[in-house]
């Protein structure tokens, strides 16, 4: 049974600002994560994975019981500390969204 990939509305809105190549990238990773949950890397947890575009990265959340992965965030290295804290302190919240789905 293929993953379902879902998206935050934050993410939802920045995946329009991007630029075409990066747009294209993550169309294709999403093909790849429909197929297989296990892309990219694990940070931390099994559950939340980033996978590398030059120096961004795309953040996303695997919940297996569901077959299901939510895009969160997509930035620069930089951010990286951020966002990932970010991400950590509001997966109840990402864990809500994929139930109502």
């Amino acid at each position: 049974m293929p993953n379902v990939v879902l998206e935050t509305e934050a993410f939802s809105r920045l995946f329009e600002t991007l630029e075409k190549i990066e747009k294209d990238w993550i169309k294709k990773i999403i093909e790849q994560l429909k197929k297989s949950a296990d892309v990219g890397k694990p940070l931390r947890f099994e559950w939340f994975r980033e996978k590398k575009f030059g120096r961004k990265r795309l953040y996303y959340l695997v919940y297996k019981k569901s077959s299901t992965i939510l895009l969160v965030a997509f930035g620069s290295k930089k951010k990286q500390q951020k966002i990932i804290e970010h991400i950590l302190q509001n997966k109840e919240k990402y864990k809500k969204l994929v139930e109502r789905n």
